[in-house]
């Protein structure tokens, strides 16, 4: 263990770790423990490029999740009906001892593969994550899981385009013309964005926003442009139109570094900005203003993350955003190209981490997408599920179509473990439920997608109660199975040493990068070359053809469409169709009509500013700073529902319903409805939150999320109770 006496702290311990949780920011953290072994105080490394002393509104009160008085401490069994949330303590060894002999009697019975591990993003942690999610399971023969929730499409999308998530560093951002912020809201879901940001501002530097709700990042932007849900790639086109036919693109550029762009020009000469004007909700002078903006500052910068992609045409959406800086030439410069991920300027040695291709591991039997896992439970998987093993996630609260997911776990031939630190709504219909480690008890390293710093985590404090990490129950589980292979029993330490090493030749940045080094610092800036500070400055994409796929082979084998469109929304506003004979257009309905005298809208359910997906969301002081469950409706809507503000709403479609409180106000545009996600249902007086109704339909690319893809219809509650 790492560990630092500092005379400015009383002679309490510092212990280096970095933060776990689904953010790009990944910050490094130091923890300072008492004589008494306790935790006193987390706070940020000054030291640190990025996270540059301070920590998010959420991390800062990380303690009082570590120390929460429900803290999971010991195993526990069902008693009673399952859902009922009735437990009986009992020993690890019971508890494990029942994991395997169900197991075993399971893959006797059906097979391995009806045994399911469901996991996402509750630790981004290589041990804690990765490996957690692959080593044990490879080698029992377990389903594997498509951890297609978050940001699948637009992974896909990026790596098509331009062959591999290389994003420039925050700190360039002062070098940027212009910024366009388009789907995303970084002060919320990565705020070490910001003060890059707000320098580059100070510096000349313009920022504009695309996004139909009026979100924190887009408060203190430049322009503010609020596209309707779902039409951004007919938005993108437009603007491409306008670039093409106004000669401010670069000819030479896109010749000598893009392929297809005989087959792209003639798509983006189907939407002229009168069509873009009516499918998008926005008038024809602001698109082409914001494209002239866009090809006339150089260096510009796009920024998107993973809330563009969460439509059911969310891959084409980002395969068009990616071709847009193509058209000025923007990859490859300093302040410009396009801000998605860091992913793959390091990349881990998968077989090192996952050992799939070791002769103990049977063939991975069939994958299965976590989006879809209540229709899973509830016959599509055929053979069935018969046992759940959950952790790093939870699911009832997170998971499209909530309700189809409880119907599964209800049923009484699934056997179900949850792996967590506290009763969530999914740990409630659980048979066994494991007590878990926090990050600060617990050793992991981590490789963020925001910034380019390798963060090792040392355990700070001794685990609570009897909580174990996700890699020490796997370890057990494994010997209990009667697994002998001694990858299956390596520390943390040891793992991530034998990672480090394998990964290391074809990853040149980590050869001065030692184990020893991470646990004494905790934190390591990647050593790369001056000229390979700005991504695809050589003009080399990482896709077959070495450029910027405009046209791609690869998507027309998977069945995409290989150039960039748009689609309408399976649910949503479709493009508008002629109307009277003075050639005036009119706006179809919204597929999914939710009465016969009001249409239903749009939901943008993105991510709360005090939470992190549901983590964090029992947390009471994150949880009182958030409010309620708030549904944010524009005045015009509010008044022809007669909705006030402050009122009960009812939201429902064919999925189901959840009740919210109304919030009147420009905080979104007319005919679109926001609410901030994702809380408890068991903190709801109806049991239920905003995934009740959410679809969960797969994305046009890689089986991504649509959870942005949601009719709802309002309803005020003449007598509902208040919150």
């Amino acid at each position: 263990m790492s560990q630092k006496n500092s005379s400015e702290t009383r002679d309490l311990r510092v212990v280096y770790g970095a933060c776990p949780h689904d953010c790009p920011d990944n910050c490094a953290l130091e923890t300072h423990v008492d004589a008494q072994g306790k935790a006193v105080l987390v706070r940020g490394r000054v030291d640190h490029p990025v996270t540059r002393g301070w920590l998010c509104a959420k991390v800062n009160h990380y303690l009082e999740r570590v120390y929460h008085a429900d803290r999971l401490l010991y195993p526990l069994r069902r008693r009673g009906p399952k859902g009922r949330g009735a437990f009986e303590r009992i020993s690890w060894d019971e508890a494990l001892d029942e994991i395997a002999e169900r197991w075993q009697q399971i893959s006797a019975e059906h097979g391995a593969q009806a045994i399911l591990p469901y996991s996402y993003a509750g630790t981004l942690g290589l041990v804690q994550g990765a490996v957690a999610d692959s080593r044990f399971w490879n080698r029992l023969g377990a389903s594997g899981l498509e951890r297609a929730i978050c940001g699948h499409a637009a992974e896909e999308a990026v790596q098509l385009t331009i062959g591999g998530r290389l994003a420039p560093a925050l700190q360039d951002l002062v070098h940027s013309k212009l910024v366009l912020i388009w789907g995303s809201n970084p002060a919320s879901t990565a705020p070490h964005v910001m003060p890059f940001l707000r320098e580059a501002q100070r510096k000349g530097t313009r920022v504009i926003v695309i996004d139909p709700r009026r979100t924190l990042t887009a408060r203190s932007a430049d322009q503010h442009i609020q596209p309707l849900p779902g039409t951004d790639a007919a938005l993108v086109l437009a603007v491409m139109h306008v670039i093409v036919t106004e000669n401010l693109h670069d000819e030479q550029w896109i010749a000598e570094h893009t392929v297809g762009w005989e087959h792209l020009l003639p798509r983006i000469m189907q939407y002229p900005v009168e069509r873009a004007a009516r499918i998008t909700g926005l008038s024809a002078e602001t698109i082409t203003e914001l494209a002239r903006s866009y090809a006339t500052s150089t260096p510009a910068l796009l920024r998107i993350s993973d809330g563009i992609n969460r439509h059911t045409n969310g891959g084409q959406t980002v395969r068009a955003l990616a071709c847009l800086p193509a058209l000025t030439g923007q990859y490859g410069r300093l302040g410009g190209g396009l801000m998605y991920s860091t992913s793959d300027w390091i990349k881990w040695d998968a077989q090192a981490v996952r050992h799939a291709d070791d002769a103990a591991c049977p063939p991975v039997p069939r994958t299965l997408n976590m989006n879809r896992l209540g229709a899973l439970l509830t016959g599509e998987a055929q053979p069935a599920v018969h046992s759940l093993y959950v952790y790093n996630a939870n699911p009832v609260a997170s998971t499209p179509n909530a309700s189809k997911t409880i119907e599964g776990l209800m049923r009484d031939d699934l056997f179900t473990v949850v792996h967590e630190l506290f009763e969530t709504d999914t740990a409630r219909y659980a048979d066994i439920i494991l007590p878990a480690t926090s990050q600060l008890e617990q050793v992991d390293l981590h490789k963020p997608y925001g910034h380019v710093s390798l963060q090792y985590n040392n355990a700070a404090i001794e685990p609570l109660g009897e909580a174990r990490s996700n890699w020490d129950v796997l370890r057990a589980l494994a010997a209990r199975m009667g697994f002998t292979e001694s990858w299956l029993q390596d520390d943390a330490e040891a793992v991530i040493r034998d990672v480090l090493e394998a990964s290391r030749a074809k990853n040149p940045a980590l050869q001065a990068i030692t184990l020893e080094d991470l646990q004494r610092e905790g934190t390591l800036q990647l050593p790369f070359p001056e000229n390979e500070r700005v991504p695809f400055a050589d003009g080399h994409f990482r896709t077959p053809s070495g450029k910027v796929e405009l046209y791609s082979e690869q998507a027309a084998a998977k069945g995409y469409d290989p150039i960039p469109g748009w689609d309408a929304e399976v649910e949503g506003y479709q493009e508008p169709v002629a109307g009277a004979a003075n050639g005036e257009s009119k706006q179809t309905e919204p597929r999914l009509a939710g009465s016969s005298e009001l249409a239903a809208l749009p939901l943008v359910s993105a991510g709360a500013h005090h939470f992190i997906s549901s983590s964090f969301a029992n947390v009471s002081t994150l949880k009182a700073k958030e409010g309620v469950p708030t549904l944010h409706i524009h005045p015009d809507d509010a008044h022809v529902r007669g909705i006030q503000h402050g009122q009960m709403v009812r939201l429902s479609n064919e999925r189901g319903w959840c009740r919210m409180v109304a919030d009147v106000s420009d905080a979104v545009r007319p005919g679109v409805l926001a609410a901030e996600s994702v809380w408890w249902p068991k903190h709801s007086p109806d049991q239920r939150n905003v995934n009740w109704t959410t679809s969960d339909r797969l994305a046009d690319f890689n089986g991504g999320s649509t959870f942005y893809t949601n009719m709802i219809t309002v309803t005020r509650e003449e007598d509902s109770d208040t919150w």
